[in-house]
């Protein structure tokens, strides 16, 4: 059990790190961009929201890879840190796309197409890192606990290998792209494809995070298109 326990850091260090920076990255690379393409949203020079936003996934980076049991912390209260910084990411990237909605209905004369573009590629892949983090960290009591369990009891996600056994390795247990996968499938498609949500909590996370999927394609994109062609 210590080899899965050092297995499930290890995935954290390794794997949802650098997941998180990706999603601080791109705000940061939004930002740089608004600033030399001369972007605003609410007033001249707001470029600066989008570092702002990025704030909460560069602190989450860090607890991933620095790992909070260094300074004596339990594993199910790195969980509930992770899991409080995740909403964080996740309202900062709803406020991105509040404050792109908020511009169009402002008249949004001074908004362009590349912009509305750009902001919309960010807010969903954000979307989508956020919320497969936020179904890692839940399921099953999340990846230390899955790491202790002999099988998977009461989980949030059904999975195809949970149905059909005989297809998965012995002792399989979903891994961080597996929940990446379902966040991003979810987000395109609107609905569940790969794995169905069980709780009540899993079916509420799914439809906010297509909610914001749903708002980012159907409004900005597609009003980006129409500047782009008008």
């Amino acid at each position: 059990m210590p080899d899965d326990i050092e297995q499930a850091r290890r995935t954290a260090h390794l794997e949802a790190a650098p997941a998180v920076l990706v999603a601080a990255l791109l705000d940061v690379l939004l930002a740089l961009g608004s600033l030399w393409q001369g972007w605003w949203l609410s007033v001249q020079g707001d470029w600066w929201v989008w570092l702002a936003l990025a704030l909460p996934a560069v602190i989450l980076a860090g607890v991933f890879v620095l790992g909070l049991g260094r300074l004596g912390v339990s594993s199910e209260h790195r969980r509930w840190a992770a899991l409080t910084l995740l909403g964080l990411v996740a309202v900062a990237n709803l406020v991105g796309i509040a404050l792109v909605i908020r511009a169009l209905l402002n008249g949004g004369g001074h908004v362009t197409g590349g912009q509305l573009l750009s902001s919309a590629l960010v807010v969903l892949v954000v979307n989508a890192i956020t919320f497969g983090l936020i179904f890692w960290e839940l399921d099953c009591g999340g990846p230390v606990r899955r790491s202790l369990a002999l099988e998977r009891r009461t989980p949030d996600f059904q999975f195809p290998q949970d149905e059909n056994p005989q297809l998965a390795r012995p002792d399989w247990s979903p891994a961080l792209n597996d929940y990446l996968y379902l966040a991003l499938t979810n987000s395109i498609a609107f609905s569940p494809t790969d794995a169905m949500p069980l709780s009540h909590r899993a079916k509420l996370l799914m439809g906010v995070e297509s909610v914001i999927a749903v708002a980012t394609v159907l409004i900005v994109a597609a009003r980006a298109v129409n500047i782009m062609h008008g």
